[in-house]
């Protein structure tokens, strides 16, 4: 279906790509996998023809549609979520739309005298959506919002008015309603929580046309594509598997190539030992010239390229007393909405508790309730003795001061920190040399969370309360995060929707289930498991509330 030809492409100084050639065919489920910058990207924008290739082609088979998600959700105001997500079905969201303002126009008092021709014109263009299959797309389209997190009632609501986050949405649900012959995504996980994550993999999986995606999430990656292609130092690379298989096949291929490489460096060096002991011997005159040719001969093999590993090792904090947080009939409500009513809960010492929970079920409001940020209307909460807190907040990454530098963001935070000790810090979490200059302005999201989280692990509290502290980085930066948290010695509060990081660091879970009508004021049921999140999935038979295997 699709065919990258020899394709040869530069920004600048940077060659991303050297006569670099793949090829996808139908129902092929491909990830696209390389460091940051190396050109994942800019492959989708070649396919997509809004980029040209320096040299080669690239070749879409005729007929072939293809449907691209990106980050840049393009502006989608002055119209409901279904229309902008029946937007990309074409002439269908047009008569839908028409129907829509006509409806409205219909219901309008002042515009009684104009009724007959209303009806009449109402009339033309559900004739129109209905031939177009428009009712069956307009069902589809709300099973894949409500797939994506949206409630009935938002779903009719001003997409104008949301989130970016929730724009992302709704450009996603566009594509997935499209279901075109072939569909690029581009961190199409970025902005769904669990739910929408475990919905999405089920729809990709039944997806019967080609894809290609990239990813931070490893466990949605595993489960839905099945070869990988690596892009790294101009060249594309083909993995037939999954990525865990990829992971493994790169590191043999890694110690391969070292091993290659150590043959040869001894190889080379022993001629040239024999070189220079009897280059000045004229009976060994002619054995010297044939290997010196020889050597000139031989092209040198190049060391396998490793991706730098980020590695952050925790400082030893204050132990804390055995009860670190204590929530006693808690009862918290937004207006007629009920959070909680007698929420009791003991978090002890060294205790690893992931909160689970649908939107709305209430789990940034018990973190905000612990730290301190919100309070409880009824009941009581408590912090431990001798607990030294620290929270990464949703929107910890606004609270970053946009003129500040990465380097003037650590030392304002510690003014009497050793420079040493702090460049250590920030190369640790992905600031090495003169990127410390950056402006925070100009950070990614990514970079943004990991230079928050430098900020609260440097002098690491024994109390972490964590509100969605994945979101954003790459699968290098994660691995370093969870290998760090998993030998830290305090204690942790936290919302995950990456199965990875719930599985390997927690130790308790708390599950929040809503009330299945959203009309229902009633509060989310409480329910505490006695182990880590493998046990949770083990003992209910879902991997998050609501959703069943």
């Amino acid at each position: 279906m699709i065919r990258l030809d020899g394709i040869s492409k530069q920004h600048g100084r940077q060659i991303l790509f050297m006569d670099a050639s793949c090829a996808v065919f139908r129902g092929e489920k491909i990830g696209l996998v390389g460091p940051n910058g190396a050109g994942k990207s800019t492959i989708f924008r070649l396919v997509m023809k809004e980029e040209q290739p320096d040299g080669g082609m690239v070749a879409i088979d005729k007929g072939t549609t293809i449907g691209y998600f990106s980050q840049d959700t393009g502006d989608m105001k002055g119209m409901s979520v279904v229309d902008a997500t029946l937007a990309g079905a074409g002439p269908v969201s047009e008569a839908g739309h028409k129907m829509r303002i006509l409806e409205a126009q219909l219901a309008d008092p002042d515009m009684l005298d104009q009724m007959e021709q209303l009806v009449e014109a109402f009339g033309e263009a559900q004739a129109r959506f209905e031939e177009l299959g428009g009712y069956a797309l307009d069902a589809q389209a709300r099973e894949i919002l409500a797939g994506l997190g949206f409630s009935q009632e938002s779903m009719d609501g001003d997409v104008g008015a949301l989130s970016g986050g929730w724009k992302m949405r709704v450009a996603l649900a566009r594509i997935l309603l499209m279901r075109p012959d072939a569909m690029l995504l581009d961190e199409p996980t970025n902005h769904l929580d669990i739910e929408s994550i475990i919905w999405l993999e089920a729809f990709l999986k039944n997806y019967d046309g080609a894809l290609i995606l990239t990813s931070h999430d490893r466990e949605f990656m595993n489960r839905i594509v099945s070869k990988i292609v690596e892009i790294d130092g101009g060249e594309l690379t083909i993995f037939g598997g999954n990525y865990e298989y990829y992971v493994k096949q790169r590191a043999l291929l890694d110690v391969q190539a070292q091993s290659a490489v150590d043959r040869q460096e001894a190889m080379l060096a022993k001629e040239e030992a024999f070189i220079a002991r009897f280059k000045a011997r004229a009976s060994h005159a002619a054995q010297v010239q044939s290997r010196v040719k020889k050597l000139e001969k031989i092209e040198r093999l190049e060391p396998p390229k490793r991706a730098k590993r980020l590695r952050f090792d925790f400082p030893d904090s204050p132990r804390s007393g055995d009860d670190v947080a204590k929530l006693e009939g808690v009862k918290k409500a937004f207006g007629k909405k009920v959070i909680y009513d007698g929420m009791d809960l003991l978090i002890r010492r060294g205790e690893r508790w992931c909160v689970m929970g649908v939107n709305g079920a209430g789990k940034s409001t018990l973190l905000k309730l612990i730290v301190g940020e919100s309070h409880a209307d009824d009941g009581k909460v408590a912090v431990g003795a001798s607990v030294k807190m620290g929270y990464f907040a949703q929107h910890a990454m606004e609270l970053l001061k946009p003129e500040d530098s990465v380097w003037e963001s650590l030392v304002s935070k510690f003014p009497k920190a050793s420079v040493g000790s702090l460049r250590t810090l920030a190369g640790t979490f992905g600031f090495p040399g003169d990127d410390i200059e950056k402006p925070c302005r100009i950070l990614s999201g990514g970079e943004k969370a990991r230079l928050v989280l430098a900020q609260m692990l440097y002098e690491p509290p024994n109390f972490l309360v964590l509100d969605e502290p994945t979101n954003h980085l790459d699968i290098g930066t994660k691995e370093m995060l969870v290998e760090a948290l998993a030998s830290y010695e305090g204690t942790m509060l936290f919302v995950s929707h990456d199965r990875r990081f719930l599985s390997q660091l927690s130790n308790r879970v708390l599950e929040l289930t809503a009330p299945e009508d959203p009309k229902d004021p009633s509060p989310p049921s409480v329910r505490v498991y006695g182990g880590g999140y493998a046990e949770y999935v083990n003992e209910t038979g879902h991997e998050a509330p609501g959703i069943h295997a």
